[in-house]
């Protein structure tokens, strides 16, 4: 019932809206920290060690903490030591997924993209409207096609099927004549 609900062509439109309100918040949280020196400028990685600092302190509070410790082992053994690379690699990813959404190009990566920052952000122990985010991005994908049926994808999917259709009937016609 659930997936023919989300299938229902005549609430593509919601979907769209809702593609639209999520794209525009990873492109806006994307491209503050884009153009901000703190993150991806002459002071990078200041930002993100900050963050991760905050990380680390809300693993070692009380007896059921903010962040488990695996998540706190990875962000100390893994992250830290590569703290430019992310400085850079999270705004440029959330930028893609935002500009992704609002086109509806490449749908299903910006989508699956987002999820995993949208984890990330609350394994570190964020909440903010990350977990808003991550409802819409999981309706949205059970959603599937009809997610992206006014966006690039649905006309790119659709070239795409056409040269397949094409190919596979030139290559039978050919293979048929010999």
């Amino acid at each position: 019932m659930l997936q023919r609900l989300l299938s229902d062509p005549r609430l593509v439109p919601l979907w769209t809206v809702l593609r639209f309100w999520l794209g525009y918040q990873w492109l806006t949280s994307g491209w503050g920290k884009l153009f901000n020196p703190a993150w991806t400028g002459e002071n990078a990685p200041v930002a993100i060690m900050g963050f991760f600092n905050g990380v680390l302190e809300k693993a070692q509070t009380g007896a059921k903490p903010e962040v488990k410790g695996w998540y706190a082992d990875f962000v100390q053994g893994f992250a830290m030591p590569n703290a430019e690379l992310f400085s850079y690699l999270i705004p440029i990813a959330e930028v893609l997924a935002g500009l992704g959404l609002i086109v509806g190009g490449l749908t299903t990566i910006a989508l699956l993209g987002g999820f995993t920052m949208n984890l990330n952000f609350l394994w570190a122990g964020t909440s903010s409207s990350n977990p808003e985010m991550l409802i819409v991005t999981l309706i949205l994908l059970f959603a599937g096609a009809h997610a992206y049926r006014y966006g690039i994808d649905h006309y790119l999917f659709q070239w795409i099927h056409k040269l397949r259709g094409t190919a596979t009937s030139s290559t039978t016609s050919s293979s048929t004549k010999a």
